[in-house]
């Protein structure tokens, strides 16, 4: 089954939005575990520089059997649902196994 992966960077005017970030990123959180509860392999997190310091992205890893099954799904991330996020999906082919 193929790998997906939905690379995101949250929009600049919602940056100093802690309160709203918070929230919305707790809904991803819970969302996403809703989808492991389902059977889904997914992982999801957010990228860090060589100081660990946040700000150059999330990214999430979601194994379907369609690129259409990911986009339904990812579409209903509260992240992308409360226009949070400039984001993107691919299929990930892996060449070595």
């Amino acid at each position: 089954m193929p790998y997906f992966v939905k690379t995101e960077t949250i929009k600049r005017q919602f940056s100093s939005e802690i309160e709203f970030k918070s929230k919305t990123i707790k809904e991803h959180k819970l969302w996403v575990k809703k989808l492991i509860d389902k059977g889904f392999y997914v992982k999801s997190g957010f990228l860090v520089d060589k100081d660990q310091l946040p700000g150059a992205g999330g990214f999430l890893i979601i194994e379907c059997d369609s690129f259409e099954e990911a986009e339904k799904i990812i579409k209903d991330d509260p992240m992308i649902k409360n226009n949070m996020v400039n984001w993107q999906l691919n299929e990930w082919i892996n060449i070595v196994q």
